[in-house]
């Protein structure tokens, strides 16, 4: 039977949340737009990057936003990919090949682009493990709608009964609740143990090593 595990990226592989706020301040304050507090723009993260600039900085037409855009993606490459590998949380690398070793095909789902995606996870030494990546640009909904998960479940051949998604926002949870998956929240990214638990998740890790554990033990109460 396949079974797959679904993760997101910043803030469940990486610890790039940091270098996400920065780097969108620092893009708003060049566009002439008061730089905003890092509290706020930590709570658009793991959301698309056009949602995220409206809401710090107010209405945006659509040329805006691409420029934007453009102007952070740019500067994410140059500054964050050189110390990618770095920015892989612990334990993750050898967690990954536990599990594929075990047998799961993995995927990232993500609020990135694609191509973005992709690059960050080959400048980490990570991507050569993943199955698929599925990036917002290749939906038309993104998270919490569950269009992501079934997408990345389609091109797997995987049902949604036999997948578990791994995120730390409560829209991975909410996607994955949606799509009918099983789900692990994580605690040490961007949200908080508080809020993930509310969320509903099957259940809750505080490390990747935990994440691990958590997939197996999953799988052992649905045998």
């Amino acid at each position: 039977m396949n079974r797959a595990v679904l993760l997101d990226l910043d803030g469940t592989l990486l610890d790039t949340p940091s270098a996400i706020v920065s780097t969108i301040g620092t893009v708003l304050a060049d566009l002439g737009h008061p730089r905003p507090a890092p509290a706020v723009v930590r709570g658009t993260v793991g959301r698309p990057l056009a949602e995220a600039f409206r809401t710090l900085a107010g209405p945006l037409d659509d040329d805006e936003v691409a420029d934007a855009t453009q102007r952070y993606l740019l500067r994410f490459r140059e500054s964050v990919l050189p110390h990618a590998r770095e920015l892989v949380y612990p334990h993750v690398l050898d967690g990954l090949r536990e599990l594929r070793g075990a047998g799961f095909g993995l995927a990232v789902a993500t609020s990135k682009f694609t191509a973005s995606a992709r690059a960050l996870l080959d400048a980490a030494g990570l991507l050569d493990l993943f199955d698929v990546v599925v990036g917002a640009d290749e939906v038309s909904r993104p998270k919490p709608h569950p269009e992501m998960g079934v997408t990345v479940l389609r091109r797997m051949a995987v049902v949604a009964a036999d997948a578990v998604m791994v995120g730390d926002t409560v829209h991975d949870i909410a996607m994955a609740r949606a799509a009918g998956m099983a789900s692990i929240a994580v605690t040490y990214g961007v949200g908080d143990r508080p809020a993930l638990s509310i969320s509903g998740p099957t259940r809750v890790a505080d490390t990747f090593d935990e994440v691990t554990r958590g997939v197996t033990r999953i799988w052992e109460v649905v045998s």
